[in-house]
C-alpha cells in the first residue's frame, strides 16, 4: 500500500512538473523535431524562439527527413519585420551535427492576416479555450472556437495541418477547416469553404478574389455586390443550374490533381477537375491578388518556382487585369473614349494596367445629367454567367442603369436573331472590360455630363477665343523654343525618341520632400527616396554637371527604350537648366552590397537566394549583350549597381557608363571607365568588348559566394585580393576555404557552390576570348551546358596596377539613340 502511494506521489510530481515547465525549454533540448505541445503552454514572440530569428520563429516543427521540406507554425514577419503573423509555413529545413537551418519559408496559412502583432505578443494554449493570441498590450487578436471540449494539446501534421486534440487524440479544431489563400497536398476544400486571396506577397489582408466549391463545381468570384463569377470548372450536367452550397461534396489536393469526392457518394468520385505536374518534393497552390490560381514547387537549384497557372485563362478574362473601367485588348490596357469628349483618364500615365478614373465624378444629386457612354464590341469577364445576366431588351437595360444611381454601367449582349433583345447586367462597380469581336455586346458606361447649357453665340465665341488663344500660345512657344535652342544645357534631350515621363524640378522636390532621404551616393550622383502617386520612386541627381551632361544622355539613350525584368525600370527624367535628374522604380531591399557583406546586422542570404541573384544578373547582362539591336556594354558591374526588390529579384542598374556597340564591330576603343577591383585586364590596352562585363560578373559572383569584397584592406596582406586568393586556392584544390563563413548551409551545397566558383573562374580568364558569353553563362546556370574544364588558373597578372597607368583618351563617337531597339 505504501509502495503504491509512493508511485502515485511521484506520478503527481511528474505531471505537475510537465505542466509548469516553459515549453521553450523543452524545445531547445530537442531542436530538430518538435511537432507537438501539451496544454497548458505559452509562447512569447521573441528572438529566443527557434528558427530564423529575424523572419520566422518556430513554435512547432514537423521535420520531414525524406526530402527536407518541413511544416512549421510560429510567428512570421516580412522584411523589415515590424509586425508578425501567427502562421503555418513550409520551410526547407536542414539538420547537420548540432546545426539546423530553416530556409525559403512559404506562408500557407495565417490566423491574424488582418491584424498582425508585434514583439512580445503571446500565444496561449489552454484546455478550456484552445489557442488565444494576444498582442503585447494584452488585447485579444485571435482565438480558436472550442465549445464544451477539453484540449489536451496541439500538433502540426506532416501535411501542414495545425490540429488541437483531446485526451483521446480526437481532433477538436484544425487549420484545414479555415483555409486562407493556399492549399497544400492532402488538404480538402469542402463545399462552401472559401480560399481568399491576399493583397500581395507581403500583405496578407483579404482581397475581393475568392475560390469556393459549390454543388456543381469549382468557382472563382470577385466579391462585388453581388459577387461575380470569373472562373468555373463544373462537373456533371449541372451547368449553372445548381449554384448552391453542398457540404457533402469536397475536393482534395492530390499529387498531380484536384479531385472531386462526395459523402455519401451521390456523384462519380475520383474525378479530376484540374490536373498539373506532380510534385518533386512538395507543392502548394495559392490564389493570388490578381485572381490567378498558381501552383508552386520546390527545385533544389532554383528554390521555389511557379510551375503552373491552373485556371489557364487569357489575361483579359481576369477582373482587374486593367483595373477599374480599363479595356483589355490582347494584353494592352486603354480607357473608354467618347466621340466629342473624354470622360476618363488613366490613374497613372506610366502604368495603364492600374486602370482608369472618371474625369468628373458621378453624383446622385445631379441625376439629370447622367449619360451613358456607348462602347461597342466589349464584354465582361463573366460573359458566360447566365445566372448574373437577365433577359430583357436593350432600351430597358439602359433605363434600368440610368434609373439606379448606384449603377455604374450596363452590359447588354445581343442575340443574333434579334439585336434588340438579349441579356443585361447592371454593375455597381466596373472592373476590367475586354474587346471581343465575336460577342455582339455593348457596354453602356454611366458618365456625368456638364450641367451648363450654352447657346450658339457662346459656342462660336468660345471657339474663336480658343483659336486666338492657340495662335498666341503657338507664337509664344516658337519664341521660347528658339531661346531654348540657344541654351546649350537644354538641347540634349529634345530630339531623343521614345522619351519617358518629363518631371519638373518642383515636382521632384515635392516627391522627395526636398531631397531629404538619401538612398545612396555614387561617383556620378546621389539617389533620393520619394513617392509619386501611389508608387515609391528613386530619384537620381547627377551631382557633377560638367561630366553629368554626358552621363545623363547616356542613361536616357540606354535605358529609356528598353524593358526587361532584370533591368531597373526608368520612369522619367528632369532637365531644367543645370538640374539633371533620372527617376527609377524603387527597389525596397536596396543594393546587393548591403546583403552580401552583411551590413547593418542583416541576416546572411541563403544559397537558393544567392543562386537566384546570380542568375538574375546573368539574364540582365545577356539581354544587354544579345537581345538589343546593338550590344549594350555596361562597363561598371559591381554589387552597388545590382538592386533587389521585395522578393530578392535582382536588377541591373546605373547605365551612366554604358556604351552602344555595333554588332559588326568586335572591339571598341574607349577611355578607362568602371570601378577598381572589377576592371578586366584588357583595359590596359583600352581595346575592349562586352567581355569586360563578363569579367566583372565573375568578380561579383565570387564576392557573393565569399561574402567579402574583391579588394579588402581589412584582411591580412596575403588575403586582401580575393581573385588572387582564388587563383591560389584553385591550384591547391581548396576552393571551399573561400565560402562565406556567415552562412550555415555551406555543407549542404558544397557541390553547387564549387560548380559556381568554376563558372566564375571561366568568366575571369585573363584572355577575354576564352571567357564565355553571357548567353552561355545563362545556359550553364539553367543546366543546359557544362562549365569549360580547360581553364587557365592565372587570373591576376604581374603587370602594374591599372590605376598607375596614364589616362587614355576616349576616341569613340557616341551612337544615336535611334538605333536602340526593343528585343528582337
Amino acid at each position: 500500500m505504501a509502495f503504491t502511494s509512493s508511485l502515485a506521489f511521484v506520478a503527481i510530481l511528474l505531471l505537475c512538473f510537465s505542466f509548469s515547465v516553459n515549453p521553450q525549454h523543452f524545445f531547445n533540448s530537442q531542436p530538430y523535431n518538435y511537432p507537438t505541445a501539451s496544454a497548458p503552454a505559452s509562447w512569447t514572440n521573441s528572438p529566443s524562439l527557434p528558427g530564423n530569428y529575424t523572419s520566422h520563429r518556430n513554435l512547432l516543427l514537423r521535420l520531414n527527413a525524406s526530402h527536407n521540406m518541413s511544416f512549421a507554425t510560429g510567428f512570421y514577419c516580412f522584411p523589415p519585420c515590424k509586425s508578425f503573423f501567427l502562421s503555418i509555413y513550409i520551410v526547407h529545413a536542414y539538420v547537420h551535427d548540432h546545426f539546423e537551418s530553416f530556409q525559403d519559408p512559404q506562408v500557407i496559412w495565417s490566423a491574424n492576416r488582418a491584424r498582425p502583432v508585434g514583439e512580445n505578443a503571446t500565444l496561449q494554449l489552454t484546455s478550456q479555450d484552445g489557442l488565444t493570441l494576444r498582442d503585447s498590450d494584452g488585447s485579444l487578436v485571435w482565438s480558436t472556437t472550442v465549445v464544451n471540449q477539453s484540449v489536451a494539446g496541439m500538433n502540426i501534421t506532416e501535411a501542414g495541418n495545425l490540429v488541437l486534440f483531446d485526451i483521446n487524440n480526437s481532433t477538436i479544431w484544425q487549420s484545414f477547416d479555415y483555409p486562407t489563400d493556399c492549399l497544400v497536398i492532402g488538404q480538402t476544400l469542402v463545399g462552401g469553404m472559401r480560399i481568399i486571396a491576399s493583397s500581395s506577397s507581403t500583405d496578407l489582408n483579404e482581397t475581393q478574389f475568392y475560390l469556393t466549391l459549390l454543388a456543381d463545381g469549382l468557382y472563382g468570384f470577385v466579391n462585388s455586390d453581388p459577387p461575380l463569377m470569373y472562373y468555373y470548372n463544373m462537373y456533371g450536367n449541372y451547368y449553372h443550374s445548381n449554384r448552391t452550397v453542398d457540404t457533402s461534396i469536397f475536393i482534395k489536393f492530390m499529387n498531380g490533381s484536384l479531385t472531386i469526392f462526395s459523402t455519401p457518394s451521390n456523384i462519380d468520385t475520383n474525378t479530376n477537375i484540374l490536373e498539373f505536374p506532380s510534385a518533386k518534393s512538395t507543392q502548394y497552390m495559392r490564389l493570388e491578388s490578381d485572381g490567378h490560381l498558381r501552383l508552386y514547387d520546390y527545385d533544389d537549384l532554383q528554390g521555389w518556382k511557379m510551375v503552373g497557372d491552373l485556371f489557364n485563362m487569357d489575361n483579359c478574362n481576369y477582373p482587374t487585369v486593367c483595373g477599374h473601367y480599363g479595356i483589355c485588348n490582347n494584353g494592352q490596357c486603354t480607357c473608354p473614349t467618347g466621340i466629342l469628349e473624354n470622360y476618363f483618364k488613366l490613374v497613372d500615365n506610366r502604368r495603364a494596367e492600374l486602370g482608369c478614373t472618371l474625369v468628373t465624378n458621378i453624383t446622385c444629386q445631379d441625376v439629370n445629367n447622367h449619360r451613358l457612354l456607348e462602347i461597342k464590341n466589349v464584354t465582361y469577364f463573366n460573359n458566360a454567367d447566365n445566372v448574373a445576366f437577365n433577359s430583357t431588351d436593350e432600351e430597358t437595360c439602359k433605363r434600368a442603369c440610368l434609373g439606379d444611381c448606384k449603377c455604374k454601367a450596363a452590359l447588354f449582349q445581343q442575340t443574333y436573331e434579334n439585336p434588340s433583345v438579349g441579356t443585361c447586367l447592371t454593375l455597381p462597380e466596373v472592373f476590367s472590360l475586354q474587346n471581343e469581336d465575336q460577342f455582339n455586346s455593348i457596354a453602356y458606361i454611366k458618365v456625368q455630363a456638364s450641367s451648363s447649357k450654352v447657346g450658339l453665340g457662346v459656342i462660336l465665341g468660345s471657339t474663336f477665343g480658343a483659336l486666338f488663344f492657340m495662335l498666341t500660345l503657338t507664337s509664344i512657344y516658337i519664341v521660347c523654343l528658339r531661346r531654348r535652342e540657344e541654351e546649350q544645357d537644354e538641347d540634349i534631350i529634345e530630339q531623343l525618341p521614345g522619351m519617358p515621363t518629363r518631371f519638373t524640378f518642383e515636382e521632384l522636390r515635392a516627391a522627395t520632400e526636398n531631397f531629404v532621404n538619401i538612398l545612396g551616393k555614387g561617383g556620378f550622383g546621389t539617389v533620393f527616396e520619394g513617392s509619386w502617386g501611389n508608387e515609391r520612386i528613386a530619384v537620381k541627381r547627377l551631382d557633377n554637371v560638367g561630366h553629368g551632361k554626358k552621363d545623363f544622355l547616356a542613361e536616357i539613350q540606354t535605358i529609356g527604350s528598353i524593358n526587361h525584368i532584370n533591368l531597373v525600370r526608368m520612369i522619367g527624367l528632369c532637365a531644367e537648366k543645370l538640374n539633371r535628374f533620372l527617376v527609377y522604380e524603387y527597389m525596397c531591399n536596396g543594393s546587393l552590397d548591403q546583403w552580401i557583406y552583411c551590413r547593418d546586422g542583416r541576416v546572411p542570404l541563403d544559397w537558393p537566394i544567392r543562386f537566384k541573384i546570380i542568375t538574375d544578373i546573368a539574364k540582365g547582362l545577356c539581354y544587354l549583350h544579345e537581345e538589343c539591336r546593338q550590344k549594350i556594354v555596361h562597363f561598371d558591374i559591381k554589387p552597388e549597381n545590382i538592386l533587389l526588390d521585395e522578393s530578392f529579384n535582382a536588377k541591373v542598374s546605373d547605365f551612366g557608363l554604358s556604351k552602344l556597340v555595333d554588332r559588326d564591330i568586335s572591339r571598341v576603343i574607349t577611355k578607362m571607365r568602371g570601378t577598381p577591383g572589377y576592371l578586366a585586364p584588357e583595359w590596359l590596352t583600352a581595346m575592349v568588348t562586352e567581355k569586360v562585363d563578363v569579367y566583372s560578373f565573375g568578380v561579383v559572383v565570387m564576392e557573393i559566394l565569399s561574402g567579402r569584397r574583391n579588394l579588402d584592406d581589412s584582411q591580412i596582406e596575403e588575403n586582401r585580393h580575393l581573385i588572387k586568393l582564388l587563383e591560389e586556392k584553385s591550384k591547391s584544390n581548396r576552393l571551399l576555404d573561400l565560402i562565406d563563413k556567415n552562412r550555415g548551409d555551406v555543407i549542404l551545397y558544397k557541390i553547387e557552390i564549387t560548380n559556381m566558383m568554376k563558372l566564375a573562374m571561366w568568366c575571369l580568364q585573363w584572355d577575354s576570348t576564352r571567357r564565355p558569353s553571357m548567353l552561355i553563362v545563362v545556359k550553364v546556370l539553367e543546366g543546359v551546358m557544362e562549365v569549360e574544364t580547360s581553364l587557365d588558373y592565372n587570373f591576376v597578372s604581374s603587370i602594374p596596377m591599372i590605376a598607375n597607368l596614364p589616362s587614355i583618351v576616349d576616341q569613340s563617337a557616341p551612337f544615336p539613340a535611334s538605333v536602340l531597339s526593343s528585343p528582337r
